[in-house]
């Protein structure tokens, strides 16, 4: 069962950092990433929008181990701010999960 936390979702939608709602989940982003994570951003993204902190948190490891090169960002057809987007969740992440 996935649960979905309204404040979580509340603080995606009102933040002027994260703007994934463009996205066309086209698969350019994944298909650049020297990474490979398949995940990112497109599945994440998703989690992030719909409210679903909980897959969000699953995906620590992916969301810290993008390079922030911007390669998706600079490929993405429809100018999602990608690199800015992780590092959003990062300091989610950072705040929310580990207190700093």
């Amino acid at each position: 069962m996935v649960k979905v936390s309204p404040e979580f979702a509340a603080k995606i939608k009102t933040s002027e950092e994260f703007n994934a709602e463009d996205c066309m989940h086209c698969g350019t982003c994944t298909a650049v990433c020297p990474m490979g994570k398949a995940i990112l951003p497109r599945k994440l993204f998703r989690y992030a929008m719909l409210g679903v902190e909980e897959k969000v948190m699953e995906e620590k490891t992916a969301i810290y181990s993008c390079l922030l090169c911007r390669m998706c960002q600079a490929q993405c057809p429809a100018d999602v701010k990608i690199a800015d987007n992780i590092r959003f969740l990062r300091d989610y992440i950072n705040t929310n999960e580990f207190g700093l």
